[in-house]
């Protein structure tokens, strides 16, 4: 167990450069030390979660020399934000699901048996009331922006210019499957006012075939969804 020295922003390095390229350190000591020290993001956007001696394995030790320093270059420590359900088998498979109402909604999947494993991450960009949940159901009243990973803006209910006037939010039955799955799940996990990016993996989007003239086949989805209201 390594001596957590973390301020608001700082933390230690154990080991200098010479030292942790040498023999002295193994792959398995740079895993768990970053799996102790760095945010969820950062080690679910390197595979760095997992049991620390399978990701020791499967790793090359200059890779993970590099997500060292990356950790400390960036600051990229774990904190209040890291505010994940952490319980057995849970935490793997939240990823990155950052508010405790999903969770929460996790916890009861694991002990009624149900649980699956999340198909999308949610960034939160403006925190909601945290009392209004959008729960399946509920007719959702949300704004919209969807790009590719390239960044390309494939759709959007936001509007400018003179047509902002004419611009009306997206309002459909939550659960009731009248848009992608991962919308459908994301939206179970916000508050009213609230603002995310939300990442969809394909088998949540629009899988294999995409969608013609917009989506490519196989492609991860980038949303950023503003929950404005929800009855």
């Amino acid at each position: 167990m390594y001596v957590n020295k973390m301020s608001d922003d700082q933390l230690n390095r154990p080991w200098t450069a010479e030292a942790i390229s040498s023999e002295d350190v193994g792959k398995k000591e740079i895993v768990q030390f970053l799996q102790e020290n760095a945010s969820s993001q950062f080690l679910h956007e390197h595979k760095l979660k997992g049991q620390s001696k399978n990701v020791a394995k499967t790793s090359k030790k200059d890779a993970l020399i590099n997500y060292y320093n990356q950790m400390f270059e960036t600051k990229a420590f774990k904190g209040k934000a890291d505010d994940v359900y952490n319980a057995a088998n849970a935490a793997a498979t939240a990823e990155m699901i950052s508010d405790k109402a999903a969770a929460l909604k996790l916890e009861h999947a694991a002990k009624d048996g149900s649980q699956e494993v999340p198909r999308f991450t949610k960034r939160i960009l403006k925190k909601g009331d945290k009392v209004n949940f959008c729960k399946k159901g509920d007719i959702a009243r949300v704004w919209y922006t969807g790009k590719l990973e390239s960044g390309t803006v494939f759709d959007t209910n936001i509007l400018t210019g003179k047509k902002k006037k004419s611009a009306m939010p997206l309002s459909f039955k939550v659960g009731a499957g009248k848009v992608i799955r991962g919308w459908d799940e994301a939206l179970q996990t916000m508050a009213v006012g609230e603002k995310a990016e939300v990442t969809i993996e394909p088998i949540w989007a629009y899988g294999k075939k995409g969608l013609e003239g917009k989506i490519p086949p196989n492609s991860t989805l980038v949303f950023e969804v503003e929950l404005v209201g929800v009855e």
